[in-house]
């Protein structure tokens, strides 16, 4: 069985021997391939959406896994017991949105080892939280796929000192790594924020003035790191 990329990346950041919850499970395809490839002895699979979760159930079952993969119908981490997993994914959704699923479920996710997060979007916003609840992230991987830049994030419990706000913009590991696609995602991400500049360049509130400021602050860092790299 072949992974999107995406999949791929996050697979590649699972120990193996390990037990996981795939919260989220969408179409059940990391699953199934954890289990096929011996990376995982079993995985618990879960979805919000019955309808999703009926599909999962078929596809397991025409891969004769139904005795690998537990398939549950819930929300978050609501359904997953105390020291039931060590690893969890949590992919495919919005940073605050994983944010909330770690911090309403404190006690089960204090009995978790390895976290493997995946945010569309607030990736700054989850790695603020990761910092200021007892996070250390162990690296970072940054994956370009249809038209579209994603952060993977692989964490554990432990502590850690954010050195530079620019680090909750773009991961540290990301940085020191030099990731391949570090470049490009920071030229991405200069783009949005001076189209937004263009939006607020005729107006003349004093919101908007702050949020222009804002924004150049943020261009300049991004360059900066943009030199630093460039210079290496």
């Amino acid at each position: 069985m072949i992974l999107s990329e995406r999949l791929q990346s996050i697979a590649d950041f699972i120990p193996n021997n390990t037990i996981v919850g795939d919260i989220g499970t969408d179409h059940g395809y990391l699953p199934v391939y954890l289990i096929e490839n011996k990376i995982a002895k079993k995985v618990i699979a879960t979805d919000i959406s019955n309808n999703s979760l009926n599909k999962i159930i078929q596809f397991v079952e025409s891969r004769c896994l139904k005795d690998f993969v537990d398939i549950r119908l819930g929300d978050g981490l609501e359904i997953i017991k105390p020291f039931e997993i060590d690893t969890v994914v949590i992919a495919g959704m919005g940073g605050i949105l994983i944010k909330d699923i770690l911090n309403k479920n404190k006690d089960i996710a204090e009995s978790i080892t390895n976290f493997i997060l995946q945010p569309n979007i607030a990736t700054k916003e989850l790695r603020e939280y990761l910092y200021q609840n007892e996070f250390e992230i162990i690296d970072e991987k940054l994956v370009e796929e249809g038209n579209k830049f994603y952060e993977i994030i692989y964490a554990k419990k432990g502590k850690m000192y954010l050195k530079d706000n620019i680090y909750l913009e773009l991961g540290e590991k990301l940085i020191l790594n030099r990731n391949p696609l570090l470049k490009r995602f920071i030229y991405h991400k200069i783009g949005i924020l001076e189209d937004i500049l263009q939006q607020l360049q005729d107006k003349d509130t004093e919101k908007s003035k702050d949020r222009y400021y804002e924004l150049m602050d943020n261009i300049k860092e991004l360059k900066g790191v943009l030199n630093k790299i460039e210079g290496i």
